[in-house]
């Protein structure tokens, strides 16, 4: 008799599920099985299997079902069961550990890592497999509103939680990165916060060719972390991100022999743990992911490259959306830089990207120092850089050829903006260049810095929207054979936008664009993200807008509404600046133009309506248009075909 409560409870005779009863009953099966074989008391059942409104005859019900579980589990018994025992203390279930699921599932992830560790893949993707198979959903799902199951299922959760993180760990020593990858990012959408997982994902990226979006996962880990907790990553993580940059073997490992495909390299140093024990090939550049429309820009900042190698300080200033690849442009310029030698220095916010004081380290010259130091060195212990901050600073700065990147500059705080200020006026001989990226141009607190960069003649770089063409050759690039007109309906779907695009190339390309689209998850969580933001008012005029189609007919709006074209136009404004609509001028007018619900937020706004929500905008959108002696009747009969049911009766009837 087996017993399983990774899932739904069940107990199988052979290969036969027993008939366990009612809801109440499994549930007081699963209290027993958590307990171990220790003994429960009636009054504890009671309160446990009813918390709230316990019934008056709750004593008889655990008696009459403790009768029946003994006659499921133990038909044949004579005498008193010696399965489901009753004694002074209370009910106990016993059961054999080797009975239990939980007991196979950890024994065999036992197995997977002792296999992991002696370098026997085959057999350790045999184990793991064979311990991820005995889930069938959620641990003690009967259980899963009960205080009494909490500290079993989170036990179990964070088992689960390991036994991936080994299966990853294996997928990519045997060299099948892309499902490492299916594995790591489910991980670490379950447990965002969790180190090893995003190691792992970082890792798997890197074997994969990826290195560019392994260091992207960093600054998003980096990020969260901050956020959330007021921490930076572990020196371990810290170590493995500067591994990636430099594209350090010792550290990321050296990939499987050729001859067995799961023998490792004699070379590869021991790990403490499987996450460390990772191995990975050396991506060629063919294998990098394409870096489209992007080509001026780093062209120019190649150039001021070898112009600060000369020794004239260069400064560049690089302005764009949140994902119009502004990380991605700067991290393409730092893998040429320490190609080329140069010390590569990183900042986010005025905050160091190396060194061992991160977030908790707020002295702007310290943080610089970390950056520029990068050993993990102490800089706020420096005796000499605390008598002279400024003159330490410049001191780094010139010792070689140096990389410094200030990521989200008008996210940084005024001291930090000051350093760098004077740093503009002081550094006039060394070969140092500063790339500087922001969003917002015109936040108040970059304002004094860019005024002074502009005079000493920076490089301003503004990354504008991908176009077509760029579009078509990255799919080229990525060896896609599609028509232009596809290229045009990509390109139009994302806006552009690179980070859109990129979500939107991850899917099968049936659904990428036309009828079968749909809205990658990353995408999906931003939009709603933005919409949450916006008032209620908005939202619902929103709902209206994404019913009718792309252009926003504001008379319409409004008067489907009952409001005043001026009462809507507030809710426009704040749709416009949540970067959900947006206003598409018109090139043959100054001050003239239409605003628009792109495609994707309008698919996202669409979503979050029920089938019912949705015909009852398009009822209410055709009762107006059948007032307007001007309506396109087209569009009222679409309005009426997809109100279905809800269709006003005395609107005209649509055209076959």
């Amino acid at each position: 008799m087996r017993f399983g409560v990774l899932g739904p409870v069940e107990v199988l005779k052979g290969n036969v599920s027993l008939d366990l009863g009612p809801r109440q009953r499994r549930l007081l099966l699963v209290r027993l099985l958590i307990e171990d074989g220790r003994p429960v008391s009636q009054h504890t059942l009671c309160r446990d299997l009813w918390p709230t409104d316990r019934p008056t005859g709750a004593a008889s019900s655990v008696r009459a079902h403790i009768s029946r579980l003994r006659a499921v589990l133990d038909p044949v018994r004579q005498g008193r069961s010696a399965m489901l025992v009753s004694g002074p203390a209370g009910y106990a279930l016993k059961v054999p550990r080797e009975a239990r699921d939980t007991t196979l599932f950890e024994e065999s992830v036992s197995r997977a890592r002792e296999a992991l560790r002696n370098r026997q893949l085959p057999a350790a993707r045999q184990e793991i497999d064979a311990a991820l198979g005995l889930w069938r959903g959620e641990a003690l799902a009967e259980a899963a509103e009960h205080d009494f199951a909490i500290r079993e299922r989170t036990r179990l959760d964070g088992a689960l939680q390991d036994a991936k993180e080994l299966q990853a760990a294996v997928l990519v020593q045997q060299g099948e990165t892309e499902p490492a990858i299916d594995v790591a990012e489910g991980l670490v959408l379950k447990a965002p916060l969790r180190e090893t997982s995003w190691a792992l994902l970082m890792r798997a990226l890197y074997a994969a060719g990826r290195p560019v979006e392994a260091l992207r996962q960093y600054e998003r880990f980096r990020d969260m972390l901050a956020t959330e907790l007021g921490l930076d990553p572990s020196p371990q993580l810290r170590d493995l991100h500067t591994a990636i940059l430099r594209h350090d073997v010792v550290v990321l490992g050296t990939p499987p022999t050729a001859s067995s495909g799961t023998t490792l390299s004699p070379g590869l140093p021991p790990a403490p743990d499987f996450s460390a024990a990772c191995v990975h090939p050396d991506p060629g550049p063919a294998a990098a992911t394409p870096f489209m429309g992007r080509g001026e820009q780093t062209a120019q900042l190649v150039g001021l490259l070898s112009a600060a190698a000369a020794g004239r300080p260069q400064w560049a200033v690089v302005n764009g959306e949140q994902g119009y690849g502004k990380t991605r442009l700067v991290e393409e310029l730092s893998a040429r830089a320490a190609a080329a030698g140069f010390t590569v220095a990183r900042t986010k916010g005025g905050q160091a990207l190396s060194g061992n004081r991160g977030v908790f380290q707020t002295c702007p010259t310290v943080q610089l120092l970390d950056a520029l130091r990068q050993d993990g060195t102490d800089s706020a212990q420096d005796e000499v850089a605390q008598k002279d901050p400024l003159g330490t600073v410049v001191h780094e700065l010139t010792q070689a050829p140096t990389l410094c990147v200030v990521d989200d500059l008008d996210q940084a705080p005024q001291g930090f903006h000051r350093l760098l200020r004077r740093l503009a006026k002081v550094v006039r001989e060394a070969p140092v260049l500063f790339v500087c990226t922001l969003r917002n141009p015109d936040a108040p607190v970059s304002s004094m810095l860019l005024a002074d960069l502009a005079l000493l003649g920076a490089t301003w770089l503004t990354l504008e929207p991908l176009t077509v063409d760029d579009v078509a050759e990255l799919l080229a690039a990525r060896g896609e054979d599609v028509p232009p007109e596809e290229a045009a309906a990509l390109h139009r779907r994302a806006e552009g936008h690179p980070f859109a695009l990129a979500e939107l190339l991850k899917l099968p390309p049936g659904r990428r664009i036309g009828p079968q689209a749909q809205v990658p998850a990353a995408l999906r969580n931003i939009l709603h993200a933005r919409l949450v933001e916006l008032p209620d008012p908005a939202r619902t005029m929103l709902t209206y807008a994404a019913a009718d189609g792309a252009w926003l007919d504001v008379g319409l709006l409004a008067d489907v509404q009952g409001l005043a074209p001026d009462q809507l136009l507030p809710l426009i404004d704040a749709a416009v600046t949540a970067r959900v609509l947006v206003w598409d001028a018109d090139p043959g007018a100054a001050g003239t133009g239409r605003y628009r619900l792109p495609e994707l937020p309008r698919d996202v706004v669409l979503s979050t309506q029920t089938p019912s929500s949705r015909q009852l905008r398009h009822a209410a959108l055709a009762r107006e248009l059948a007032g307007r002696d001007d309506a396109d009747p087209a569009r009222l009969a679409r309005h009426l075909r997809a109100a279905g049911p809800m269709a006003p009766a005395a609107a005209p009837a649509p055209s076959p």
